[in-house]
């Protein structure tokens, strides 16, 4: 019961702070393209290109079926969500290191400073999402109102990036391998996640690994929803939102109590 007072009242004195949560999240955004000529038209323009040099690869050249849909309209439905998920482990494994500053000098929840990294890259979410337009309208691919799906498994995506985020960023504080290690497993878990194939390609014999994965589970729930016209698989879907929400609670309460020490390690 005390921890759950405990946990309550951080959530509260996290409120407070607000502001400059969005503050930090502003700050990431507008310094990341600052002396960029083509300026926030990166986010759009990397996937883009992202998007084109893999269909050209692994449709041409490996030649993996889609089925009812064209590979690049496929593919960008699991790329973009596993993107926003990888950016936001990647970016926030530096949260804390990056900060060091601020942490040494005044008090505030230091979560704040990962929430305002995956904020920033929520932003880029969704500008990224502006490339499926011309692809959606040219291949004629029609939404029904199952796409709504979206929220709700975007909520359970952001509640585990939250967890995950949590967890790397206090960790690369006492050991600086993990952002190094964090690169080779963000690359092994994309291939064994169906962001470039189906599930249907995976070797039968191996397909228990995608049980095991709450993005493999995410990933195809937003391709059903979207492509598919059907609502997701609402078993394996409650079990990433339990999964997510454990993780997330673990994982806070493992940052509250290494929190006393982030300044003696920056």
């Amino acid at each position: 019961m005390s921890k759950l007072k405990k946990l309550l009242a951080n959530f509260k004195l996290f409120f407070s702070y607000r502001e400059l949560l969005f503050n930090m999240a502003r700050r990431e955004i507008t310094q990341r393209y600052k002396q960029s000529a083509l300026g926030y038209a990166w986010v759009i323009l990397n996937p883009l290109f992202q998007l084109l040099v893999m269909t050209f690869v692994f449709s041409t050249i490996f030649k993996i079926s889609s089925f009812s849909v064209p590979y690049i309209i496929f593919l960008m439905v699991g790329l973009l969500p596993w993107n926003f998920f990888a950016q936001s482990l990647g970016s926030s494994s530096n949260a804390l290191v990056g900060n060091a500053n601020l942490i040494t000098k005044i008090y505030f929840p230091r979560e704040i400073l990962v929430y305002g990294t995956i904020i920033a890259k929520i932003v880029d979410f969704l500008y990224s999402c502006i490339v499926l337009i011309p692809f959606f309208i040219y291949f004629q691919v029609i939404l029904t109102w199952q796409v709504l799906w979206i929220i709700p498994i975007f909520i359970i995506q952001l509640i585990l990036t939250a967890a995950l985020s949590l967890i790397i960023s206090s960790f690369n504080l006492f050991y600086r391998d993990i952002q190094y290690l964090l690169t080779l497993i963000i690359s092994l878990w994309f291939y064994l996640t169906p962001v470039l194939y189906p599930i249907e390609q995976f070797p039968a014999k191996y397909r228990f690994i995608f049980i095991f994965n709450p993005m493999s589970v995410l990933i195809n729930a937003y391709r059903q929803v979207v492509l598919g016209g059907l609502p997701p698989n609402l078993n394996s879907l409650g079990i990433a939102a339990i999964t997510s929400v454990v993780l997330y609670i673990f994982a806070y309460l493992l940052f509250k109590k290494l929190e006393g020490q982030f300044a003696d390690y920056v």
